[in-house]
């Protein structure tokens, strides 16, 4: 795969083609702005900063392991259309704003450290565009609005939410406190998958085989994918003492981490497929289509180049979030 940047031809992992780093997409750095940011007013624009809204990836990031839960139940309960589609937009319009929650909750807990690492200081909240204060009235609101969406939801459903509130509160401080943030962050992530399945009317969703090995499967894809992010600050986060999957397996045995968690994921895929008796179409789609995409991953990404990366944590992500989703959509539909 190639891109263009500053006219030269830049391939998927990072490198220009006369052998020199290509600069990262920077999309997390707190300063990227799309066209249509520039044109809001200027006290409203490092608060779209602050939740990622620019661009809104992190949306979908929140979203798909929603849409995992409820097109999973969908295919092998036979729901109505009307049905699943209804409770697809409620989780939808709740991703919205738990995305800028969590972000907000992340980046205010954080700052500290932001402030330190030169991808990052220049985010809101370390630059000053943002007090404290008013980041955390900011992702108080933004969290009560998405908790709003539960009153359009089974009972369930509030109660299944308990584990992500917790474990997301807890993920900023846990670099500080663990070698392996990025469980807690799957878990704070990819519980979502079990909350979908209960939203869309699944009863006793944690006790269903099924559907925990695809939660757990979602829950590993999440560490490879921040794992990968986290190698961008590796050197930076290893001066500063901040936990991670990078910092815990270094350098050296990066490559083989990201390989034994991909190819687990594959596997969790395929037994979650197998318990529930999905199709061909799921097996070839979402199994296939992931065991391609991260070991695509696993081999290109060069987790000594911050810029492959980024490259590889923007776009990798993409290939797994597709092929789940239209592997069990597909279920669905010609199930």
């Amino acid at each position: 795969m190639e891109r263009k940047q500053n006219g030269n031809k830049v391939s998927s992992n990072g490198r220009t083609h006369h052998g020199e780093q290509s600069a990262p997409p920077q999309l997390f750095d707190g300063v990227n702005m799309a066209a249509w940011v520039r044109r809001l007013p200027s006290s409203w624009i490092p608060y779209v900063q602050l939740a990622r809204l620019s661009p809104p990836v992190p949306i979908l990031l929140i979203f798909f392991p929603h849409l995992f839960g409820v097109a999973y139940v969908a295919a092998v309960q036979h729901t109505p259309f009307a049905d699943t589609f209804r409770v697809t937009a409620i989780l939808f319009g709740a991703s919205i704003f738990l995305s800028n929650a969590i972000h907000g909750w992340n980046d205010l807990i954080d700052a500290p450290i932001d402030a330190k690492i030169q991808r990052t200081k220049n985010r809101p909240i370390p630059r000053g565009a943002i007090s404290p204060r008013a980041a955390f009235v900011f992702t108080a609101s933004q969290a009560l609005l998405a908790g709003c969406f539960l009153f359009l939801l089974p009972a369930e459903t509030a109660w299944y939410s308990i584990p992500a509130v917790v474990t997301n509160y807890y993920y900023p401080y846990s670099k500080r406190h663990i070698q392996l943030p990025q469980l807690v962050l799957g878990m704070a992530l990819q519980w979502a998958v079990v909350l979908g399945t209960t939203a869309i009317g699944l009863r006793n969703a944690w006790t269903n085989k099924s559907v925990l090995c695809l939660f757990f499967a979602s829950l590993l894809w999440t560490v490879v994918y921040d794992t990968v992010y986290g190698y961008q600050d590796y050197e930076e986060d290893l001066k500063l003492g901040v936990g991670s999957t990078a910092v815990l397996f270094g350098k050296s045995k990066g490559k083989i981490f990201l390989w034994l968690l991909s190819n687990s994921i594959v596997a969790l895929l395929w037994a979650s497929g197998s318990i529930s008796q999905m199709s061909i179409v799921y097996f070839t789609i979402a199994v296939g289509g992931c065991f391609v995409s991260l070991n695509l991953m696993t081999v290109y990404v060069d987790i000594r180049s911050p810029d492959s990366c980024a490259w590889w944590f923007v776009y990798g992500f993409w290939g797994p979030a597709l092929s789940i989703s239209a592997g069990l959509l597909s279920e669905y539909y010609f199930r």
